[in-house]
């Protein structure tokens, strides 16, 4: 004969850790590691976490604050050590940029979300500190330098999510192949330039195009004064 098991009393369970907002992200971004940005909702977090999404919104507001609280705890990862390094601050600053886009580049998905997400922790204002040093030290105009740090962020930000598109397509071989067939063909009565520059246009290895778009965008931000 057997037994049915008794049923358990809630006070023989073991009580749940309490709720943190940084337990939280560090549940997300191991979510997000696992699954996909994607996936990382306020409902599958909550289920994560043994608790019901209202529980979540006294931490975190909704799904775009959640990334880009996610986004601030992975900056954590960027490698800010040449802002105090030797050597010319053009290169540091690129190379600070470089590490940020590596970042991005490990998470494909969080590179896209991070055109939009607005993170402000401590990890955002290490980076921000950092190319304004950099700036200040190469002599730019404190007004230049404050522009330019969202100038410099955002085509970093761009270029990771524009590989992690890449990455993701289906066919990203056949679209450049493409690609180059289109430039090959282009008319020079039509679009002289392009038939002109077509083995130009999609020249050099990424991350000489890389170098030279970042060094670009410095020296615009260097020597071009703001508007009045």
């Amino acid at each position: 004969m057997t037994t049915s098991p008794q049923p358990r009393s809630r006070r023989e369970r073991p009580a749940k850790p309490a709720l943190t907002r940084d337990g939280i992200i560090t549940t997300a971004v191991r979510l997000m590691e696992a699954e996909g940005l994607q996936r990382v909702t306020m409902r599958r977090l909550a289920q994560e976490l043994d608790t019901g999404p209202a529980s979540l919104y006294v931490y975190v507001a909704n799904t775009a604050e959640l990334h880009a609280a996610i986004l601030e705890e992975l900056l954590g990862e960027v490698n800010l050590g040449p802002a105090a390094a030797a050597g010319d601050w053009r290169d540091r600053i690129e190379a600070v940029l470089t590490s940020y886009i590596t970042v991005l580049y490990a998470h494909p998905s969080l590179a896209q979300s991070a055109l939009i997400a607005r993170p402000s922790g401590p990890n955002y204002l290490d980076l921000v500190e950092a190319l304004l040093a950099l700036l200040a030290e190469g002599g730019v105009p404190d007004d230049q330098a404050a522009w330019g740090v969202d100038s410099l962020l955002q085509t970093a930000t761009a270029t990771a999510a524009e590989h992690s598109a890449r990455a993701q397509s289906g066919s990203p071989e056949d679209d450049w192949n493409a690609l180059h067939e289109a430039l090959r063909q282009a008319s020079p009565t039509r679009h002289p330039h392009v038939a002109a520059l077509g083995a130009e246009l999609v020249s050099g290895p990424p991350t000489a195009r890389r170098t030279w778009i970042l060094q670009a965008l410095v020296n615009g931000v260097s020597n071009t004064p703001r508007p009045q």
